[in-house]
C-alpha cells in the first residue's frame, strides 16, 4: 500500500545525496518498489539548522511542483529531523508537510557533539576549517559550518530542546540502540564512551532518551544497530532485510492514517 504523499528522506550530518554517495543507501530504493513516489533530499552535510532547513524547503516545494501533491510525507534522520522540525515551524511549511518520523535524531542533543565542542579552540577550529573545505569544494555544500552545526547539536537540557510544534503534523519518533561493539566498528568506540559516562542506551552518536519527539515509538528494530547502519551504511547483510522491512512498515502505516 503506497502513501498518498510523496516521501522525504530527509538526511543528517556528513550524509550527501550524489552519485558517489548514497545518503540512505537502498532504503529509497526498496520504498519506491513498494509503490512509493520517494525523494532524497540534497542538503548540505554541515550545514546548521537555519540553512539545511531553507534548503529542504525549496527542494520539498520543488517536489510538490513536480508532483502536483498537496504534502509531503518526511522520513528523518538523525539532524535531518532538526531541520526538519524548524523547517516546519519556522519556515512556514506546517501546511505543506503532513507527518514527519525521525529516526535517531538528538532531540535533545547529542553528549558527543559536546565532547566535540569542548576541545581546545584551536583544535576544533582546524578540524571544522578542513572539514568545511572538504565539504565545499569537493561534495557541493553550499554552507558549510562544521563548528556551528557541532554547537547546535551539543547536550541540551530537556527544557531547553522543547520546541512548540504544529498539531497540523503527525509527529513520530524512533530510537536505535547499538547492543555490542562488534556489531558495528565505526561506531564501537563512541557507543563505549557514551555508555561509560551517560550509562544508557544508545547508537553511538544518540541517546535513546534524546531521540523521543512526539509519539515515540521505540527501538527501530528488535537487533543491535548502529546510528549509520539504519541508514543502510555499513550495514551487515543480515541486517539489511530487517532495515528495509522497517522503512516500508513506516511508509504502510502512513497510508493506512490517510498520509
Amino acid at each position: 500500500m503506497a502513501t498518498r504523499y510523496p516521501i522525504i528522506l530527509a538526511h543528517g550530518v556528513a550524509a550527501k545525496q550524489l552519485r558517489i554517495m548514497n545518503a540512505f543507501g537502498r532504503i529509497g530504493d526498496e520504498l519506491k518498489r513498494a509503490g512509493n513516489d520517494v525523494y532524497v533530499a540534497d542538503t548540505d552535510g554541515f550545514g546548521k539548522i537555519e540553512t539545511n532547513a531553507e534548503q529542504l524547503r525549496d527542494f520539498i516545494l520543488a517536489v510538490l511542483e513536480k508532483t502536483g501533491a498537496e504534502k509531503v510525507n518526511i522520513i528523518a534522520h538523525s539532524k535531518g529531523g532538526l531541520d526538519s522540525k524548524y523547517m516546519i515551524t519556522e519556515l512556514g511549511m506546517e501546511d505543506r508537510v503532513a507527518s514527519l518520523t525521525t529516526l535517531c535524531t538528538p532531540h535533545q542533543g547529542s553528549i558527543i557533539a559536546s565532547w566535540v565542542w569542548d576541545l581546545p579552540r584551536w583544535m576544533k577550529g582546524t578540524i571544522a576549517f578542513f572539514i568545511n573545505v572538504f565539504y565545499k569544494f569537493f561534495l557541493r555544500d553550499k554552507h558549510p559550518d562544521a563548528l556551528g552545526a557541532c554547537e547546535q547539536l551539543r547536550k541540551v537540557d530537556e527544557s531547553a530542546a522543547t520546541l512548540e510544534f504544529s498539531s497540523k503534523v503527525y509527529c513520530q519518533s524512533y530510537s536505535s540502540s547499538l547492543k555490542r561493539g562488534r556489531d558495528c566498528f565505526i561506531m564501537a568506540l563512541p557507543m563505549k564512551i557514551y555508555k561509560h559516562f551517560e550509562k544508557v542506551e544508545n547508537d553511538g552518536l544518540v541517546s535513546c532518551e534524546s531521540a523521543k519527539f512526539g509519539n515515540y515509538r521505540g527501538e527501530c528494530l528488535d537487533i543491535s544497530v548502529s546510528h549509520v547502519q539504519i541508514i543502510d551504511l555499513f550495514s551487515k547483510k543480515s541486517q539489511k532485510e530487517k532495515i528495509y522491512a522497517f522503512y516500508n512498515s513506516v511508509a504502510d502505516e502512513l497510508a493506512e492514517m490517510g498520509f
